[in-house]
């Protein structure tokens, strides 16, 4: 019997979603390079997923192509579109990118009433069985995490006793909390859990990311800068309160 060479999964990735509101030939480009430019290794070959549910107006072919282009001259890895025009199907295929729904478009299903005169049957209560909780133990690091270096904690939290120095880059599945200065990259929630969170002594990161949306320095000095604070998800949103 011949061996089998691979396996079909289902699984979650972060990629980086950009929301395209609107189009110019010239701004594009030289918008994109000067975020970018921010946090240069975070974008750098990044996966990306292109959003054009919020596009305001009429998005052309050869305009979503443009944009591909730049975005690919730029470093970023275009993966999908999500929530585009059915009239941009063929280009996206063009592209080699799939075609995704808009974010939180789902069917629904209505449910039918049953039939007034058709018997109910009554149904007997089955006990509830809760599944055992698999218990994963935080990862916890006790010296700082330095420039260019990067720590995963998988599956579960990450706790860093230190500073995360600038250029580094922390990431976890579950929460992430920095006893110390925060001033590289954090990324929790990484394969989606929306529900995870960052906490940090001393706000000052170049990027921090939860379930793959995130916010950028430049909108983090608005906020706690130099605070002790932590960032959750709103919606589509990241949210930075003081702690």
């Amino acid at each position: 019997m011949a061996k089998v060479c691979f396996q079909m999964k289902g699984t979650a990735f972060t990629a980086v979603v950009m929301d395209l509101q609107s189009y110019s030939a010239d701004l594009f480009p030289a918008q994109l390079k000067q975020k970018i430019d921010t946090a240069p290794q975070f974008f750098n070959a990044s996966p990306m997923v292109l959003n054009l549910a919020s596009f305001e107006g009429q998005l052309e072919d050869e305009q979503l192509e443009h944009v591909v282009a730049v975005c690919r001259e730029a470093g970023l890895q275009p993966i999908a579109c999500r929530g585009a025009p059915t009239e941009l199907r063929y280009t996206i295929m063009g592209l080699g990118l799939a075609s995704l729904p808009a974010a939180k478009s789902r069917n629904t299903d209505i449910p039918q009433e049953p039939a007034q005169d058709a018997p109910v049957k009554a149904e007997q209560k089955q006990p509830v069985v809760e599944p055992a909780l698999a218990f994963r133990p935080s990862k916890v690091i006790t010296k700082p995490v330095r420039s260019g270096q990067q720590v995963y904690a998988e599956g579960c939290d990450l706790i860093v006793m230190a500073a995360v120095s600038e250029g580094a880059e922390v990431l976890a599945d579950g929460h992430i909390h920095v006893y110390g200065p925060l001033r590289g990259r954090a990324l929790a929630g990484v394969k989606g859990d929306t529900d995870a969170r960052v906490f940090c002594r001393q706000m000052e990161a170049e990027l921090v990311s939860i379930a793959g949306y995130f916010v950028m320095n430049e909108k983090l000095r608005e906020l706690c800068w130099k605070e002790a604070a932590h960032a959750y998800l709103d919606g589509e949103s990241i949210q930075v309160s003081a702690i």
